[in-house]
C-alpha cells in the first residue's frame, strides 16, 4: 500500500499520450527454461485487436450493447476529448454500430472518424 501520494494525478500506464512512463528493458524478466523455453510474449507483434471484441460486441444481446455503451460513455465523459476521440476509433474499428454509439453518446461529431468507420465496415464485409 502507498502512502507517498502514488504520483498523484500522473498516468501510470503505458502507452500514453501524457509523456508518462515508458517500459523499462532492464527490468524485462529472464526467458526461463521448463519443459522447452518459455518467455513472455509481445503482444505488439500482433495486429489484431480488433476481431475479438467486435465478434463480442456483435453476440450482444440488443439491450446489452446499450448498457455496454452507456457504461463506457459514463466513464468517458470526463476525459479529456483528444483521448475520447482516439478510443472512439478503436471501438470504430471492432464493430462500426460500436463506435457510432460511444461518439453519439459522448457528443463527438462521428464525421470526425469516417475514414476510420468507413475502414471497419470494409473489414467486416
Amino acid at each position: 500500500m502507498s502512502f507517498d501520494g502514488n504520483s498523484g494525478s500522473e498516468v501510470n500506464y503505458e502507452p500514453n499520450s501524457f509523456n508518462g512512463p515508458t517500459e523499462d528493458p532492464a527490468y524485462r524478466e529472464r526467458p526461463r527454461t521448463i519443459t522447452g523455453s518459455v518467455d513472455r510474449h509481445n503482444h505488439r507483434l500482433d495486429s489484431d485487436y480488433y476481431t475479438q471484441p467486435g465478434n463480442l460486441f456483435r453476440l450482444m444481446p440488443p439491450g446489452a450493447r446499450e448498457r455496454l455503451i452507456g457504461n463506457i460513455v459514463a466513464s468517458m465523459k470526463s476525459v479529456p476529448q483528444r483521448i475520447q476521440e482516439l478510443q472512439v476509433q478503436h471501438f470504430y474499428k471492432a464493430d462500426p454500430a460500436y463506435g457510432t454509439g460511444v461518439a453519439r453518446g459522448l457528443g463527438l461529431n462521428s464525421n470526425e472518424s469516417n475514414s476510420t468507420q468507413s475502414d471497419a465496415a470494409a473489414a467486416h464485409t
